[in-house]
């Protein structure tokens, strides 16, 4: 009966994780398809996350140079004190932002 048991409760486990993973292979996935670039809330350029290019924006703040790579957008440079836009990294996916204050600058993915 013990042995029952047990063999009822793998193919169970068994069960829920194949639905997780039939679930998880059909459900679309919010891969952003679009970098949209405003500055002092006014839209500076939109590009397509999956071609390469290298754009330098300015503002009266200053500037920064975003790149984007492999799917990825990311400021490799800016001369704002603080550097956060820079040390944010490489973004991808719907929603993330980077965001320079001093330049007023926000990047972001849009789908």
């Amino acid at each position: 009966m013990k042995k029952k048991r047990i063999l009822a409760d793998i193919l169970l486990v068994a069960g829920v994780l194949a639905a997780a993973l039939i679930v998880f292979l059909l459900i679309p996935r919010g891969g952003g398809s679009t970098v949209v670039v405003t500055v002092d809330g006014k839209e500076y350029a939109s590009l397509p996350l999956d071609e390469d290019a290298e754009l330098l924006i300015e503002s009266e703040g200053g500037t920064n140079l975003l790149i984007i790579s492999g799917g990825k957008a990311s400021v490799v440079e800016a001369d704002c004190p603080n550097q956060v836009c820079v040390e944010t990294g490489a973004i991808s996916s719907e929603g993330q932002l980077i965001v320079c204050l001093p330049h007023k600058v926000v990047i972001e993915i849009v789908d």
